[in-house]
């Protein structure tokens, strides 16, 4: 854990990134991805439905927000332990298939929301428009609730189901969307979906006229996880924007995502790169990777405060195929500003 990297490996991961973004695809390949985007989500989980990816548990040791109630069960080491063992074990690179490794952390099956939007944001902290939902003074899912989550990107349910299984909060609400809409049909008809607990939603988080089911100011959390690198570059500040505006004052964004030169980026080849650390995969799914400016900046502009800021790298070893491979994440906690004392 936390392995440092020596400037000789550094040089070389540059070199790779380089090298494989030294040939961009045609724009109108580049268009076609953007317009065709949902389809190739769908086209992912009906043939993956809720085989792909393993259930997320080790989120209550990096993010404790998302059950600030919960006694720890365990000590905090062997739970650390634990996470490690499963990611290594149930992630490696054994279940590649067209750029997908489940390796990356479920990543994939969050990456969402690309077409039907301006390339640019007109009015960065816009207040709501009329056009969308704002029930603050009205009934809506999750009304009654006194902690409310959303999760961006919910997939399969991966991360949701987790969640209501190990929060047991009577005031818990937990919101859950995603771009695809075989993805969210997943979680309603899965057994454990509990509507008095979970309202799942189809979402183009891109698209500033989609209304959310929730008012502005009535999130606790916000859970990005392997998400936003599935957004084009440009869009990426428009939807900061639009999450923070959903944030109670000291409501948080919880962020885990890619970070520059992690193993994924570079097994990349060349004529796969779109522009610079954005990549589309075998499957038409796309990725970007981050450092942790970019997305300090992303989260500050949107009026928020950094709580954590940190870079993962981490070495995983496949004994079976005697192979060492280096990931890098970045982990986030952004926080909106609590409302000034009268």
């Amino acid at each position: 854990d936390n392995v440092e990297w020596s400037e000789e490996q550094e040089a070389n991961a540059r070199s790779k990134v380089q090298e494989n973004s030294s040939q961009l695809l045609p724009q109108d390949k580049q268009e076609e991805y953007e317009v065709n985007a949902k389809r190739y989500w769908d086209d992912f989980y009906k043939i993956h439905e809720n085989g792909f990816f393993k259930d997320r548990h080790w989120l209550f040791t990096e993010f404790p927000e998302l059950a600030p109630n919960r006694s720890p069960g365990h000590n905090e080491n062997s739970v650390r332990e634990h996470i490690y063992k499963e990611e290594s074990n149930n992630e490696g690179l054994g279940s590649c298939e067209n750029g997908h490794c489940s390796l990356e952390t479920r990543a994939e099956n969050q990456l969402n929301f690309m077409k039907s939007t301006p390339t640019f944001c007109t009015e960065e902290l816009a207040p709501q428009k009329h056009g969308e939902v704002n029930q603050s003074h009205g009934d809506y899912p999750g009304s009654s609730a006194s902690y409310r989550i959303l999760e961006v990107g919910c997939g399969a349910g991966n991360t949701v189901f987790p969640i209501l299984q190990t929060n047991n909060d009577p005031g818990l609400f937990v919101y859950c969307c995603d771009f695809s809409t075989t993805a969210v049909d997943l979680v309603r008809n899965n057994a454990e979906y509990d509507s008095s607990r979970c309202f799942a939603f189809v979402h183009d988080l891109c698209n500033d006229q989609s209304p959310f089911p929730m008012p502005d100011e009535s999130l606790d959390v916000v859970i990005l996880i392997f998400v936003l690198s599935a957004i084009l570059p440009e869009k990426m500040q428009c939807v900061v924007n639009r999450l923070s505006r959903l944030l109670k004052p000291g409501g948080m964004i919880l962020l885990r995502d890619y970070g520059r030169y992690d193993l994924a980026q570079l097994r990349f080849k060349k004529g796969q790169c779109l522009s610079d650390n954005f990549y589309v995969r075998g499957d038409g799914t796309r990725v970007y990777f981050f450092t942790q400016d970019e997305l300090d900046d992303l989260f500050t502009r949107a009026g928020l405060e950094k709580i954590q800021n940190l870079v993962d790298r981490r070495l995983q070893v496949n004994r079976g195929k005697q192979m060492t491979m280096y990931r890098v994440w970045i982990q986030c906690k952004y926080q909106k500003p609590a409302a000034p004392q009268l």
